[in-house]
């Protein structure tokens, strides 16, 4: 029981599983697989079209991919555990999984970060537009926007890590900050390193957002009318999936801290929204409310269908 890779986790969050073991499956493959097919779909558009290689566009690509990197730390061994007679997780898997299923979560609110100063300089600055936001920043701020979250949860985890166990069956059905109540003793610097990482991983990045865009805003009221239908087509988006995934958060920190005050069932539904709909929001949204990348979807679908 000392290598990590001896100890096991029971997951334990499923519902009913000996009954509804195929229709967990289906669904859940089915979900698994319009999240691949959608984001697939609109990297490929701006990858291949030469007009949508903007840093707008580019952010909504990388925003896709870790979408589908997201989507891909909990899918597979999901399958597993359902088809599986017990669904189990060794200790050093499970932090791996905790790594990076916090890590590119938290990558969300850094690419969206990144795209209201693209937006912000686009509105308010536009004559510096094309030197502010050009190839070398864009990369610069793409590439940050996976370091950053990643040395903020490899502390959480390692630390995680070092924690003894005195429990073994989680109440969830994958790992996350729910594996906290398996610990003996609740560590204080578990505890200070977690209020850290929400600080500087959501909450920061949530104050720029919003402080970029009030400043839009300022500036589109006093522009003409053009100026802020422009700005509520590229704008609306991106507000509507920062609101979809703070609501998400919410459900992940909420499904943790209160595991044993909540019915199983509805524990496990909050778990879900997180594995459903955070690689979802992304495609759906952008390839709806985005004319450009709407008016290609479109195109390809026809060519499909014909």
């Amino acid at each position: 029981m000392r290598n990590g890779s001896q100890i096991l986790i029971i997951l334990g969050g499923f519902v009913d599983l000996d009954k509804y073991r195929y229709v967990y499956f289906v669904s859940l493959l089915t979900v698994y697989v319009f999240i691949i097919c959608s984001n697939c779909s609109i990297i490929g558009l701006i990858w291949n079209h030469r007009n949508l290689h903007e840093p707008m566009y580019i952010f909504i690509a990388a925003l896709c991919l870790n979408s589908l990197l997201y989507s891909t730390v909990i899918y597979p061994k999901l399958f597993v555990d359902i088809l599986s007679q017990r669904q189990s997780i060794s200790h050093s898997a499970c932090m791996l999984q905790l790594f990076f299923f916090y890590t590119f979560g938290i990558s969300d609110f850094f690419l969206l970060a990144a795209m209201a100063y693209d937006r912000y300089v686009s509105i308010c600055k536009p004559l510096q537009y094309a030197t502010s936001m050009n190839t070398t920043r864009v990369t610069i701020l793409i590439v940050l926007s996976w370091f950053l979250p990643a040395c903020l949860t490899a502390a959480a985890a390692s630390t995680n890590a070092k924690q003894k166990m005195c429990g073994f069956v989680s109440v969830g059905i994958f790992c996350n900050s729910s594996i906290i109540t398996l610990h003996c003793v609740k560590s204080k610097m578990l505890v200070v390193i977690a209020v850290f990482i929400f600080f500087n991983g959501l909450f920061v990045p949530m104050l720029f957002i919003l402080f970029t865009y009030i400043r839009i805003f300022v500036v589109v009221y006093h522009g003409s009318s053009r100026d802020r239908e422009k700005a509520a087509k590229t704008c609306l988006p991106h507000m509507i999936v920062l609101i979809s995934f703070c609501c998400l958060a919410v459900f992940d920190v909420i499904a943790a801290r209160v595991d044993s005050e909540l019915p199983k069932s509805v524990r496990l539904m909050m778990i879900l929204q997180a594995v459903v709909w955070t690689p979802l929001f992304n495609p759906i949204i952008y390839g709806v409310r985005m004319k450009s990348i709407r008016k290609y979807i479109n195109m390809l679908l026809h060519h499909i269908v014909k």
